[in-house]
């Protein structure tokens, strides 16, 4: 029987439509669960280039999207319950989210009704569909992967600071790299982000593995550690359980 393979894409969505989304990919292989596959990264701009590029790996098993980015929003202002339940986890890690609402959230919201009409289920849920989207926060999970007690301050502040947080994050990123997925092979695009110095793009594209390796968690592990804050009326978002907790 051949095993299942689920293609899983991070991105790091741009909320407005003047900016590109950074999106990178890893393959999962029941067959080889110890050694997930980093198949590359792109960048793509607007909704039809970044759904026209999903839409090229469409032949995988099954695809799950791990999105920075609100797919579910009822409130026209204000903050969702996902937000404000975040807010209670994580605000003291400096980790809380800012208010998602309608006014704010235009283009993504907008994305999640074309996902929708592409046949992505916007859920956590697995395989009830062979194309799933969840919503995702980088910044809760590295907390909780890193074992940190407040946030890496590399998207914001002068440029000197953002390299040297940057550079943590790095250093983060590959120590969780080596200690959870030892068998994974660094490519030479994973390799180029790890090694790069501070850009937007560089910081984009990392929050895009980062993404990927949430829905990496999720997949691997069947959602079983994986804590689900929100509901999937309002707004969901996914994160790695506290560890001792799984």
């Amino acid at each position: 029987m051949k095993a299942e393979i689920t293609t899983i894409f991070g991105i790091d969505l741009a909320w407005g439509t003047r900016m590109p989304d950074a999106v990178a990919r890893i393959d999962y292989s029941e067959a080889a669960p110890d050694s997930p596959q980093f198949l590359g990264d792109v960048y793509t701009s607007g909704d039809n280039e970044l759904l026209a590029h999903l839409e090229q790996q469409a032949g995988a098993d099954r695809i799950l999207l791990a999105i920075d980015a609100p797919t579910r929003c009822l409130n026209e202002s204000g903050s969702r319950p996902v937000d404000k339940e975040c807010n209670q986890h994580f605000r003291k890690f400096e980790a809380g989210c800012h208010p998602v609402n309608r006014k704010l959230c235009a283009r993504p919201l907008q994305l999640a009704e074309k996902l929708d009409a592409a046949n992505y289920d916007l859920t956590w849920q697995l395989n009830q569909s062979p194309r799933t989207a969840v919503e995702v926060y980088p910044h809760p999970a590295m907390v909780r992967w890193f074992g940190l007690e407040k946030t890496i301050k590399y998207k914001r502040g002068p440029i000197a600071q953002k390299r040297l947080e940057f550079q943590r994050y790095q250093q983060h990123f590959r120590a969780y790299l080596k200690s959870t997925w030892p068998e994974t092979e660094l490519t030479e695009a994973l390799e180029t982000v790890l090694q790069a110095a501070w850009s937007k793009r560089s910081e984009d594209i990392l929050d895009a593995y980062f993404c990927a390796l949430i829905g990496l968690w999720h997949v691997a592990f069947g959602g079983k550690r994986s804590q689900v804050l929100g509901d999937r009326q309002s707004g969901h978002m996914v994160v790695p359980k506290k560890a001792g907790t799984e």
